[in-house]
Parts: C-alpha cells; sequence; structure tokens
C-alpha cells in the first residue's frame, strides 16, 4: 500500500468514526431531551393520558369549541413525541380523581365543570366569575386580590398550571381561559416552552402562571405574555372575612 492510498484510507476511517461520534450524541442528546420531556409531563412510554375537553358555550351538549379543537390537535402531537396515549373525554363524564394518569384539562370552569372541580379543589385562591349575564366582569379574574377583566378581542387572560396531588405522581395540566382561543394560546405556549418551564420549576414542580393574549381578533393565539407567576396566590385559600364588630358584641352581650 503506497502513501497515498493509505491516507485515502485513513481519511475515511476518520470520516466515518467522527460521523458515528457525532451520530451517537446527537441520539443521547435526542434521548435526554424526550427522557426530560417525558418527566415533566408525566408521560413514559406506552402510558395512557386524558384530554378533557368542555363544551362550547351557547351549543348543545357535546359540541366543542374549534379553538379547543385546535389546542387538542397540538397536545396530541406533543403526547405522540413522548411516545404515550391519549384519550379524549367530555368534562362530564370523568369520574376519577387526580394523580393515576397525566391530565391535560382544557376551558374555563363555565364551560368545563372538570375546571371548576379542580380550581376548588388545587387553586383555591382562584376566582372566576361565571355569571351568565352580559358586563364588565363575565369572566372576570380574581388572584390575590387583583382583578383581571376580559376586554374580548384585545385583551384577554388565561390560567396555566403544573398541579400534582393525589395518590399518583401525575401531574394535572389545567389550561383556564376567558375564551377558547386563550385556552389555544395556553396550550401552544406550553408545547413551545415546556423545557424552560421544566428548567425553572423542576422536571416535577408545580406552577401556576397568569398569561395575557394580546389582540387575538387580529394575532389568533400566537401573542401572549407573561403577566405574572402567580403560584403562591393561587394555591393559598382566600384569608377568611373577620367577623363584624356588632357580631362580636352581641355574642358577649347573649353569653
Amino acid at each position: 500500500m503506497n502513501d497515498n492510498l493509505r491516507e485515502i484510507v485513513l481519511g475515511v476511517l476518520a470520516a466515518g468514526v467522527t460521523t458515528s461520534l457525532g451520530w451517537f450524541g446527537r441520539t443521547c442528546l435526542w434521548r435526554r431531551g424526550l427522557r426530560r420531556r417525558q418527566r415533566f409531563f408525566g408521560l413514559p412510554d406506552h402510558s395512557e393520558c386524558l384530554l378533557v375537553v368542555g363544551r362550547k358555550a351557547a351549543t348543545g351538549e357535546g359540541a366543542v369549541a374549534r379553538d379547543d379543537v385546535f389546542a387538542l390537535l397540538e397536545l396530541s402531537a406533543l403526547i405522540k413525541e413522548c411516545g404515550a396515549h391519549a384519550q379524549v373525554m367530555s368534562h362530564d363524564t370523568v369520574r376519577q380523581g387526580f394523580g393515576e394518569h397525566t391530565e391535560f384539562c382544557i376551558g374555563g370552569p363555565a364551560s368545563n365543570s372538570r375546571t371548576a372541580a379542580h380550581l376548588h379543589s388545587l387553586l383555591p385562591g382562584v376566582r372566576v366569575d361565571t355569571g351568565a349575564e352580559p358586563g364588565p366582569d363575565r369572566g372576570a379574574f380574581t388572584i390575590g386580590g387583583e382583578h383581571y377583566r376580559m376586554e374580548r378581542g384585545s385583551v384577554e387572560y388565561v390560567l396555566l398550571a403544573r398541579l400534582t396531588a393525589g395518590e399518583g405522581s401525575r401531574p394535572v395540566f389545567l389550561s383556564c381561559g376567558q375564551r377558547a382561543v386563550t385556552n389555544q394560546a395556553a396550550i401552544r405556549h406550553l408545547a413551545r416552552h415546556h423545557a424552560r418551564l421544566a428548567r425553572k420549576y423542576g422536571l416535577n414542580g408545580d406552577f401556576c402562571l397568569l398569561l395575557k393574549v394580546v389582540n387575538s381578533q387580529a394575532y389568533g393565539p400566537d401573542v401572549v405574555e407573561l403577566v405574572a407567576d402567580v403560584t403562591q396566590a393561587a394555591t393559598s385559600p382566600p384569608p377568611s372575612p373577620a367577623p363584624a364588630p356588632g357580631g362580636r358584641r352581641q355574642h358577649r352581650a347573649m353569653s
């Protein structure tokens, strides 16, 4: 073998080794990212999860808002990446606790009774105006004494939360928006930024974020701003109202 042929063979071998090492490194990074994603979402290989969706307002039973359907499609792609399987269920057919399966619950308490139950049990510091009468406070959030009103098509709010409770360790992801388009915005935000959220809160950490959807009439669910991390206020029960001074005096007089 002459020198030129030896150099060609060594070059081919070096290129093969470099390519193999690069492929191996990329595969390891991809697998590491996948495992972190699976832990954050509570979706190991071949696991089952629930997609719980509410009804569309002012329609018959079983109808789902178009933007909620889009949110389900985005979640379906994410769940498939994790190697898990999803079961779509209506909010009024779920009769089980939380923790055994990962759950994605989409919709506000007015359209999704499962969301209403989660707010009561897991986010007692959140109040949502679910009154049927039109008015400026309809759909408004009250969190930690702060009031967040909706300006339809201009400024709308949505809560995005990851919560763990119950006997199991699987999380509940909650997208509680003032309109269906805000639910999709929150799910899209989760799909795009889950790695950053996992770094900030940990793979098993709970959080509750208040997001603002800006000018949905023009931009749909794409322009989203983080208003605040409201985890502390949302997970803390509101303080009990102090008894009226007159009531205390009356009690002493009676005793």
